[in-house]
């Protein structure tokens, strides 16, 4: 895979946060220096390096934000400019990258079950991307304080959630503006989707944790909700 196919920055912070995590030799000038102040052959260099200790680069590879799902949440977010976003099961940064690239000052937490993600988000925050904060951490049972975040997004994330209910609550609690969700929109065969969440479904979700203001619209195979919770 070529380096210029990748989120350069992301991949680069990800390897210096995986050098001082397992404290591995790094250059001084790779190592301290402000990753935005890095020049393109030195963030050649650590890719490189990070290749030799087995990175797996392809997962900052470009292009998720051309998919139909995501990119009408990257659309809609640039409308309304972000003060800071709450993205819940981040996974394996299909929508988190793409937004970490596009807003390059919004802050953003991410929160995630699974501890090898989480351990991913922290490199790159280690290596650089000092907005990013990662949490071992499920929503349900989390608590979050009222109002803490402008946005939060739940992106292919509430099918999977045995009490969607308490998901969907603690999510409106929450946002200041916006819940964002996007959900498949028809049955499939993936065992780890244990509910079909259709508009009406959502509605009555959504209307039950206090939030009424809701605008549906689809896109390929998925539902879209965007959820204002000013009102």
């Amino acid at each position: 895979m070529e380096n210029s196919e990748l989120y350069r920055e992301l991949a680069a912070a990800a390897i210096r946060g995986k050098a001082a995590r397992e404290g591995r030799e790094l250059k001084a000038e790779l190592r301290e220096a402000p990753l935005g102040m890095l020049m393109e052959s030195e963030i050649d260099s650590l890719l490189e390096l990070g290749r030799d200790w087995g990175v797996k680069l392809y997962r900052f590879k470009r292009g998720h934000e051309e998919l139909p799902r995501v990119k009408i949440v990257l659309g809609f977010l640039r409308g309304i400019m972000p003060q800071d976003l709450l993205d819940v099961g981040s996974g394996r940064g299909v929508f988190l990258f793409p937004f970490l690239d596009a807003f390059p000052d919004c802050p953003v937490t991410s929160f995630d079950i699974l501890p090898h993600r989480v351990e991913l988000l922290e490199d790159i925050r280690r290596g650089g991307i000092h907005r990013l904060t990662a949490e071992n951490a499920d929503i349900c049972t989390r608590p979050v304080p009222e109002k803490s975040a402008d946005v939060v997004t739940l992106l292919e994330v509430l099918e999977h959630i045995p009490d969607v209910r308490a998901a969907v609550k603690a999510a409106v609690s929450a946002a200041r503006r916006y819940v964002i969700v996007t959900v498949p929109s028809k049955p499939d065969d993936n065992p780890e989707h244990i509910h079909l969440l259709t508009k009406p479904v959502l509605t009555e979700l959504f209307n039950s944790a206090g939030c009424s203001k809701l605008h549906f619209s689809g896109v390929l195979d998925h539902l879209v909700l965007l959820a204002d919770t000013e009102g």
